[in-house]
């Protein structure tokens, strides 16, 4: 499949057959789950997977993509190609009742983390996902408390899933080759979920604001939003920084200042 790769969709095509194997058997595919790739490209990965699954769908923004990649996977089994923006896809829309997904995805680097918020509100419909990331982006997802890349990624994607980092892939690895390393992450939603959130939108909103200045204390960064004795009440020292607390304790905050906190202001 001859396509040159376009910098404003942020490709970067897999070629490597060894990290393509690799990839296939880490996700264990089975014709009886629902597979949907996000940015199938020239379909290295879906290839392989239909393979295996014998039906699955996919979602491409760059039309040029689809009718190759159709007529590549058309002995292959059925694949469904959505011709569509990722970001505002309804993957929910794609299953029936009590059906989830399994989401695959070599995610373009510019958009990779409104694109993990977007399948984190659709979580609901979600069995799994694994996703090709920058693998600074994926130190940052998996980062533990007090740890220099623990952040706003951290702790809004832990809420919601469990998180593994399962291997490096070098930057030769695609065409053309990235300047940074990438890894392959597993991100597992909660059933139920780890911690029980009041209002999602404030939580989301208090852990933005908590992170926005890294070095300041939670007494100035929460301004506002939370009331400093909230804090004493659960037994949390406001002169810590927001780097210091665990995913747990953002709940456990959102959930005591919710409805106190002023409405946001446009």
């Amino acid at each position: 499949m001859s396509h040159k790769p376009r910098k404003r969709f942020g490709q970067n095509f897999l070629h490597d057959p060894a990290i393509i194997q690799r990839i296939v058997a880490t996700i264990r595919p089975r014709p009886t789950e629902h597979l949907v790739e996000i940015g199938p490209g020239q379909g290295a990965i879906t290839v392989e997977l239909l393979r295996i699954a014998g039906h699955m769908d996919a979602v491409e923004l760059d039309r040029d993509l689809i009718e190759p990649l159709t007529r590549r996977c058309a002995d292959l089994g059925q694949l469904s190609v959505h011709s569509a923006d990722a970001l505002r896809f309804d993957l929910c829309g794609l299953t029936q009742p009590g059906e989830s997904l399994r989401v695959v995805g070599n995610l373009p680097y510019n958009i990779s983390t409104p694109l993990l918020f977007h399948t984190l509100e659709q979580s609901a419909c979600i069995h799994d996902m694994h996703f090709m990331l920058q693998k600074e982006v994926v130190d940052r997802i998996v980062a533990a408390p007090g740890s220099k890349v623990y952040g706003r990624l951290s702790v809004m994607i832990q809420t919601w899933c469990d998180a593994e980092s399962l291997f490096t892939i070098r930057p030769g690895a695609f065409h053309p080759a990235p300047k940074v390393d990438s890894a392959f992450l597993r991100l597992a939603p909660r059933r139920p979920p780890r911690y029980m959130i009041t209002d999602r939108a404030f939580h989301e909103r208090l852990v933005a604001q908590a992170f926005s200045q890294r070095r300041k204390t939670l007494r100035n960064t929460l301004k506002g939003l939370v009331d400093p004795q909230q804090l004493a009440t659960l037994g949390i020292d406001a002169g810590q920084r927001a780097e210091q607390l665990a995913v747990e304790t953002f709940a456990a905050i959102a959930n005591a200042a919710c409805k106190s906190a002023p409405e946001p202001r446009d």
